[in-house]
């Protein structure tokens, strides 16, 4: 399991126009076909933007926040 804490992803501001460094760096971490889960602070437009970049690419995708748990957006294990 790869856990992406994207607040890492930026200082104190996430910067739309910085949106294509934040995914190659999510990508590099996240690698082929293994569960991701996704935590941190951050806006929901650098949440989108990363879930979809990450489908086909990880085998499962699961948000984390102390409020919900583990929320499972996608999943692609097929056992």
């Amino acid at each position: 399991m790869i856990l992406i804490d994207l607040k890492s992803l930026y200082g104190d501001l996430a910067k739309l126009p910085l949106l294509p460094t934040y995914i190659e760096h999510v990508l590099a971490l996240a690698g082929e076909g293994r569960e991701v889960v996704l935590t941190g602070a951050a806006p929901v437009w650098l949440y989108l933007s990363v879930a979809h970049a990450l489908h086909g690419k990880a085998k499962r995708l699961i948000y984390r926040a102390p409020v919900t748990g583990d929320v499972v957006i996608f999943d692609h294990d097929p056992f």
